[in-house]
């Protein structure tokens, strides 16, 4: 893979350190069979500064960066800057339909506080 005029190669990795509940995958499925997505685009899962917990969770259609991971799952592929695998090691991401939460929710581990809110946390 070019990105800025080098070559990366794309490793893809089979352990993923996140996993998704079924519904969850669903809905990720439904989004990225979207008519409106980019082709080169993948799911990223991460991290970002910010929140009233200290960090914020990250889960947007994104494009491949050198730094970062290609996970597999059965059903698609996602990518993770390298550094924030220590942040998300063992969290689940799951959606809820629900008529009064809806959304990706995020159950982590290695969170020390969460916000009331649940997209943000400290470690």
């Amino acid at each position: 893979m070019y990105f800025c005029g080098k070559l990366f190669q794309m490793e893809t990795n089979t352990i993923a350190p996140v996993q998704f509940t079924q519904s969850a995958i669903e809905e990720i499925v439904r989004i990225l069979h979207d008519a409106n997505r980019k082709e080169a685009s993948f799911l990223r899962v991460g991290v970002k500064g910010g929140g009233c917990s200290g960090m914020t969770y990250v889960l947007e259609m994104d494009e491949q960066k050198p730094n970062d991971q290609v996970f597999e799952t059965n059903e698609f592929s996602f990518i993770m800057d390298k550094s924030h695998e220590i942040y998300l090691m063992g969290m689940e991401i799951n959606w809820d339909g629900g008529l009064n939460a809806r959304g990706f929710t995020f159950k982590n581990p290695n969170a020390s506080s969460t916000c009331g809110c649940g997209t943000s946390f400290a470690v």
